[in-house]
């Protein structure tokens, strides 16, 4: 019994504290809201509208039907209808070219760029130490200093394989297409073709003239009839010039 009654006041206790704090919650939303505080919130009304009163009186609007309402890019008609979300675009044309036109193709491009690689190739110079080492087998090969060869070949290309001039002297030794013909040569641009006529023919001078390299040099450059017709170095100052240059390198 005792129990009871004690249950009973801790009860009633409560709801009146909870009473307090209602009507004290009740005063500060009234005075927010504008209301006297006299005013007391009205005969069974919820006491959470006081403090929002909003709350259970406004039907959320569904996710879809904001979307719907929305302006910008139509989101709502986006998902109500799928068929909309179809780019509008026109498609890049069908490729009609058969499998044959497309295996020629490719064919010609890679000849193409064998072709292109193969003239960056030939038009490539030949590296200065495989040019020496040319030399000195060829030289050694047809009893020629291999030092009077390379000054011969820095005045004539400056050790270009590719060089040609004017006149239409070729490569490293500068040898004319007749000379080049008649020594054997098929392609004077090739190091070891050039260096293996243009060392005969400076041996054949030098065999013609008693082993005289000035009158050989002189030959090589303006021929041997001019050597012959002057008995010596022609007066030509291109010949002249020539023979000096080539000695002072290889002296």
């Amino acid at each position: 019994m005792f129990s009871q009654f004690i249950q009973k006041m801790l009860s009633s206790s409560g709801q009146a504290s909870a009473m307090q704090r209602y009507v004290e919650l009740s005063q500060k939303t009234a005075n927010r809201n504008g209301v006297s505080r006299t005013q007391s919130p009205i005969q069974g009304q919820n006491p959470l509208d006081a403090i929002y009163p909003n709350v259970g009186k406004v039907n959320p609007k569904s996710f879809e039907s904001v979307l719907q309402a929305s302006t910008k890019a139509n989101f709502g008609t986006l998902l109500r209808n799928p068929a909309l979300m179809n780019v509008n675009a026109e498609l890049a044309p069908q490729n009609t070219t058969s499998s044959s036109q497309m295996l020629n193709n490719a064919l010609n491009e890679a000849a193409a760029i064998i072709n292109s690689s193969a003239a960056a190739s030939a038009n490539a110079k030949a590296p200065k130490a495989q040019v020496l080492d040319i030399v000195s087998k060829v030289s050694k090969k047809h009893g020629v200093d291999e030092k009077l060869v390379n000054a011969l070949i820095k005045q004539e290309s400056g050790f270009n394989s590719k060089a040609k001039s004017k006149a239409g002297a070729m490569g490293l030794m500068q040898l004319m297409p007749a000379t080049a013909k008649s020594l054997g040569v098929t392609d004077p641009y090739n190091p070891m073709q050039n260096v293996e006529g243009g060392v005969k023919y400076l041996k054949s001078m030098l065999n013609r003239y008693n082993g005289n390299v000035i009158l050989a040099l002189a030959a090589y450059n303006a021929g041997p009839n001019a050597v012959d017709k002057y008995s010596g170095v022609p007066p030509y100052a291109e010949t002249q010039n020539y023979v000096k240059s080539i000695l002072a390198n290889y002296l």
